[in-house]
Protein backbone atom coordinates (compact mmCIF):
# COMPACT_ATOMS: atom_id res chain seq x y z
CA UNK A 1 0.00 0.00 0.00
CA UNK A 2 1.14 3.44 -0.94
CA UNK A 3 2.00 6.08 1.04
CA UNK A 4 0.36 9.26 0.98
CA UNK A 5 2.40 11.98 0.10
CA UNK A 6 2.39 14.66 2.74
CA UNK A 7 4.84 17.05 3.46
CA UNK A 8 8.03 16.76 5.88
CA UNK A 9 7.56 18.71 9.18
CA UNK A 10 8.48 22.09 8.43
CA UNK A 11 8.49 21.34 4.75
CA UNK A 12 4.71 22.83 3.86
CA UNK A 13 4.39 24.47 0.54
CA UNK A 14 2.85 27.69 0.85
CA UNK A 15 -0.24 28.97 -1.02
CA UNK A 16 -0.36 32.95 -1.25
CA UNK A 17 -3.53 33.12 1.00
CA UNK A 18 -5.52 35.03 -1.97
CA UNK A 19 -5.67 32.28 -4.15
CA UNK A 20 -7.34 30.26 -1.76
CA UNK A 21 -11.23 31.00 -1.13
CA UNK A 22 -13.45 29.43 0.87
CA UNK A 23 -16.63 29.80 -0.83
CA UNK A 24 -19.92 27.46 0.44
CA UNK A 25 -19.17 23.64 0.82
CA UNK A 26 -15.89 24.44 -1.23
CA UNK A 27 -12.17 25.49 -0.66
CA UNK A 28 -11.91 27.37 -4.41
CA UNK A 29 -8.28 27.15 -5.58
CA UNK A 30 -6.84 29.85 -8.93
CA UNK A 31 -4.42 27.65 -10.80
CA UNK A 32 -2.94 30.69 -12.34
CA UNK A 33 -2.01 32.13 -9.28
CA UNK A 34 0.43 28.92 -8.53
CA UNK A 35 3.96 29.04 -9.37
CA UNK A 36 4.55 25.09 -11.19
CA UNK A 37 3.50 22.25 -12.19
CA UNK A 38 -0.42 22.58 -10.53
CA UNK A 39 0.90 20.89 -7.27
CA UNK A 40 -0.66 22.62 -4.29
CA UNK A 41 -1.26 20.89 -0.39
CA UNK A 42 -4.16 20.57 0.39
CA UNK A 43 -5.36 23.93 2.69
CA UNK A 44 -6.61 21.98 5.77
CA UNK A 45 -4.31 19.07 6.18
CA UNK A 46 -1.11 19.43 4.12
CA UNK A 47 -1.09 16.73 2.23
CA UNK A 48 0.36 17.20 -1.52
CA UNK A 49 -1.46 16.89 -4.20
CA UNK A 50 -0.35 16.84 -7.88
CA UNK A 51 -2.00 16.92 -10.93
CA UNK A 52 0.39 13.75 -12.12
CA UNK A 53 -1.11 11.65 -9.68
CA UNK A 54 -3.59 9.55 -11.21
CA UNK A 55 -4.29 6.58 -8.61
CA UNK A 56 -6.69 8.66 -6.61
CA UNK A 57 -4.94 7.70 -3.31
CA UNK A 58 -4.14 11.53 -2.38
CA UNK A 59 -7.26 12.86 -4.16
CA UNK A 60 -11.01 12.17 -5.81
CA UNK A 61 -12.46 14.02 -8.91
CA UNK A 62 -16.13 14.35 -7.59
CA UNK A 63 -17.20 16.63 -10.44
CA UNK A 64 -16.06 18.58 -13.85
CA UNK A 65 -17.30 21.39 -15.64
CA UNK A 66 -16.09 21.81 -19.55
CA UNK A 67 -16.60 24.36 -21.90
CA UNK A 68 -16.24 24.28 -24.93
CA UNK A 69 -14.57 21.26 -24.71
CA UNK A 70 -12.33 22.87 -22.45
CA UNK A 71 -11.89 22.25 -18.49
CA UNK A 72 -12.90 24.98 -16.70
CA UNK A 73 -13.44 23.54 -13.06
CA UNK A 74 -12.80 20.81 -11.31
CA UNK A 75 -13.94 19.53 -8.39
CA UNK A 76 -11.37 17.30 -5.55
CA UNK A 77 -11.96 15.98 -2.16
CA UNK A 78 -8.62 15.51 -0.46
CA UNK A 79 -8.55 11.33 0.57
CA UNK A 80 -6.90 12.26 3.96
CA UNK A 81 -8.90 14.95 5.71
CA UNK A 82 -11.93 15.11 2.81
CA UNK A 83 -12.05 18.76 2.33
CA UNK A 84 -13.91 19.45 -1.12
CA UNK A 85 -11.19 21.88 -3.10
CA UNK A 86 -12.78 23.26 -6.46
CA UNK A 87 -10.04 24.21 -8.43
CA UNK A 88 -10.52 27.02 -11.17
CA UNK A 89 -7.86 29.05 -13.85
CA UNK A 90 -7.21 25.83 -16.00
CA UNK A 91 -5.23 26.82 -19.48
CA UNK A 92 -7.26 28.75 -22.08
CA UNK A 93 -6.92 28.06 -25.67
CA UNK A 94 -4.75 30.65 -27.42
CA UNK A 95 -7.72 31.52 -29.39
CA UNK A 96 -9.56 32.40 -26.70
CA UNK A 97 -7.03 34.99 -25.35
CA UNK A 98 -6.62 36.19 -28.28
CA UNK A 99 -10.72 37.15 -29.03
Amino acid sequence: MASSKKTKKGEKKMINREVIKKAGPYTTIDLTQIDGDGTFPCPKCGTVISPDDETEEVYKILDTKVVNDELVELVVSCSTCGTVIKLTGFQQSVEDITN
